[in-house]
């Protein structure tokens, strides 16, 4: 490895000239900064990023904080599609990323414990509990963070907005002739609450009726479970005609217990997802689904988090940002005619 002193034997200075051109302190002449630096590139020096960080308390590293809740890692699109955003903005900075677990070394750590441990400058809180009371440590501790798919008045988030979402899709469905419009759900989550709170608000202001046979809780990223409670719905003496998904997987299983049955897509019955994965454009017929920008929720999360970091001031709402989603017009609802 090429050291500070090599980088001086061969310019014949000193290592503390060498140290201070590769600073760009003022007290060294251009002329000398330009050989030194010229003779580190050509015998391909690299900085100790060790000995840098105690030197300037930075380590240019944010920890990213992913529980597998969901049971299916990073291959989740979502996510995995909001973490590369997030990851290709700090990269743009100067960052790096490393992933940060309960445990390190086969000692337990907390998260906090492990943040503070790798010495990161911020976290990205990403798929996690947020009720795990060590998802709360580190929230209420000194270090920068920011989450995704959360939303309360004192943490820093980045949020799709699912209001907006959800009454885009049953207006869409609305407009397309259904009345017997079911749901099914996701798992208990804040953001489950808005979306459950804006279907039943926006279906009374359309006047449609709410069936309580038609709205199941199901899980996120299940289509298993998702296949089961479709089935049940639909064996229902008057099913609905269009049922939403909690997301796009959970589509995929909905649409499978339907063929079981024998039922055509979307001629005997309709689905919508959400979240806008690409699987669901490439199967036929084309999924209707809501897409969440992912790249813009990784990007605008990245931004909110340097911020933090660089102690800057944050606005009300950009502390609270939301993205707009956009309303995808597969071929998996139908045009009812009465």
């Amino acid at each position: 490895m090429v050291s500070i002193k090599d980088i001086a034997r061969r310019c014949g200075v000193s290592s503390a000239t060498v140290s201070k051109a590769l600073n760009d302190c003022s007290d060294i002449s251009t002329r000398t900064k330009n050989k030194v630096r010229a003779v580190a590139d050509e015998l391909g020096y690299f900085p100790n990023s060790s000995a840098k960080a105690l030197k300037t308390n930075k380590t240019n590293t944010i920890g990213v904080i992913y529980n597998n809740r969901l049971g299916n890692g990073l291959r989740h699109p979502y996510f995995s599609a909001v973490i590369q955003g997030f990851k290709e903005a700090v990269e743009e900075k100067g960052y790096d990323i490393i992933f940060i677990g309960a445990r390190h070394d086969e000692k337990p750590l907390t998260y906090y414990e492990h943040c503070r441990h790798r010495n990161v400058e911020g976290v990205l809180v990403a798929c996690a509990d947020f009720y795990d009371s060590q998802i709360g440590e580190v929230l209420r501790s000194d270090l920068p963070s920011v989450v995704i798919d959360f939303f309360s008045r004192r943490e820093h988030s980045v949020c799709s907005d699912n209001r907006q979402g959800m009454r885009d899709i049953l207006e869409y469905v609305y407009e397309m002739g259904h009345r017997k419009i079911g749901y099914i759900y996701g798992d208990t989550s804040l953001i489950t609450t808005v979306r459950l709170d804006t279907f039943t608000e926006t279906m009374k202001q359309l006047g449609v009726p709410l069936v309580l046979d038609y709205i199941k809780q199901g899980k996120y990223s299940e289509a298993e479970r998702s296949e089961e409670l479709v089935s049940e719905m639909l064996s229902l003496y008057e099913p609905p005609t269009c049922i939403l998904m909690p997301d796009d997987i959970s589509a995929f299983g909905g649409i499978k217990a339907a063929r079981k049955l024998g039922l055509r897509i979307p001629e005997d019955i309709s689905f919508v997802g959400f979240d806008g994965a690409m699987t669901g454009q490439i199967i036929e017929p084309k999924l209707t689904t809501v897409r969440q920008n992912t790249a813009e929720l990784g990007r605008r999360a990245a931004d909110l988090l340097l911020s933090r970091i660089k102690g800057e001031e944050i606005s009300e709402l950009k502390k609270h940002t939301l993205i707009e989603t956009t309303l995808i017009k597969g071929q998996t609802v139908a045009r009812l005619t009465t």
